[in-house]
């Protein structure tokens, strides 16, 4: 059954507002999920940008934070717009509509190719650099197969599977997520795919900045845009640790489907796919068993509207009053290096939920705290 589309809902940022996002995520301690409760606290990212000086303070911060200058932002939005990419919020009609449920979804997307791409339901499809032929010839298969029934495939450019995956997608519209910047990708052996990619049906998107060289942290980032992008993860051949098993417990987490290609328990290349079989993946042997699977989540509008919205800059009036001494010192208290659910801090400090939030907020913008897993947080105990 071919699958449908969620439409191109959202509103589109203004100028002002797209600065002072970039700003926002480019400012020093500020990642998705601080953007997120920064733009609850404040309403918008100009008004938390002028909070941030004072959250860091009273957060403890050793230094003052870096704030990414008005200029600085300027400079990446020009390059970009050069480079023949735009930078797209969470809320606007060409972000991945799947990719907006994920909890701290990245609130800005570097994109370039073909935007309307990103609306239709998505099969992401991991495994091997190393990929036997095998493994390279079922990926062919599942893309080109998937890809002709109306998904888009999206996969991580890196060798052997993601990238069998890709060029045999390429008629239909593939997309391929970034460790590094959209003008820094690996590896450079796939350089000329990622043209074909971007030049074509399909398109290139990075949550890092332009300039930004990937590094080994950086690829798990990488791994939970294809997982949130896609309705379901096919992992091919993949090792014991390796980073398809990441992409495909991130599915998991996110409520997405999970299918494995079984492999020979002879074969290393094949273990962590077995083990995923084990544990209830979706046994995969032909693209059947991908689309019959999905078919009842790709026809209908799982969807919603965007999550997150800013509010017309004169209509914000989102401030709290910031905690005194003695509530600070209760939530700092109750924290340590084991993580912990934030509800739990709520009830043994007895402080109201908005008083517990904006302590962890200047905590997290001072560098002090640690964002874990499934929404837990501990301190950072060397400061």
């Amino acid at each position: 059954m071919t699958a449908g589309g969620s439409g191109r809902s959202g509103i589109r940022l203004t100028e002002r507002q797209r600065i002072a996002w970039l700003r926002l995520i480019r400012s020093d301690n500020v990642g998705p999920a601080t953007f997120r409760d920064l733009i609850n606290n404040f309403g918008t990212a100009e008004r938390a940008l002028e909070a941030l000086p004072e959250l860091s303070k009273r957060g403890g911060a050793a230094k003052p934070v870096r704030i990414a200058t008005r200029q600085e932002v300027e400079r990446e939005l020009e390059f970009a717009e050069k480079f023949g990419a735009s930078f797209v919020g969470i809320g606007e009609p060409d972000y991945p509509a799947a990719l907006r449920q994920i909890d701290a979804a990245p609130p800005l997307l570097a994109m370039k190719g073909d935007l309307k791409l990103a609306q239709r339901p998505s099969i992401g499809i991991v495994g091997s650099r190393n990929a036997s032929i095998s493994g390279v010839k079922m990926a062919n298969l599942l893309a080109r197969d998937c890809g002709a029934a109306g998904y888009a495939i999206t996969s991580g450019l890196a060798r052997g599977i993601d990238a069998a995956a890709h060029a045999a997608s390429l008629a239909t519209g593939t997309i391929a997520a970034l460790a590094g910047g959209l003008d820094q990708p690996y590896p450079p052996e796939n350089i000329d795919l990622l043209h074909d990619i971007w030049d074509g049906k399909g398109i290139a998107v990075s949550e890092m900045p332009f300039g930004w060289e990937p590094r080994a942290r950086d690829f798990p980032r990488r791994n939970r845009l294809i997982a949130g992008i896609s309705l379901g993860v096919v992992v091919i051949e993949a090792a014991q640790r390796s980073g398809s098993l990441i992409t495909a417990r991130l599915a998991a987490d996110f409520g997405r489907l999970v299918f494995a290609v079984p492999g020979s328990p002879l074969d290393p290349r094949c273990h962590g796919t077995n083990g995923l079989l084990k544990n209830g993946a979706t046994i995969t042997t032909e693209p059947r068993d991908v689309l019959e699977a999905l078919s009842p989540l790709s026809n209908i509008d799982l969807f919603s509207p965007p999550q997150v919205e800013e509010p017309a800059y004169e209509e914000s009036e989102t401030w709290h009053e910031p905690p005194d001494e003695n509530e600070r010192s209760r939530v700092v208290n109750a924290l340590g290096p084991t993580p912990v659910e934030v509800d739990d801090i709520i009830r043994h400090t007895g402080l109201s939920a908005s008083a517990v939030y904006l302590v962890l907020l200047e905590l997290d913008i001072a560098g002090r705290l640690h964002r874990h897993a499934g929404g837990l947080v501990s301190l950072h105990m060397t400061q």
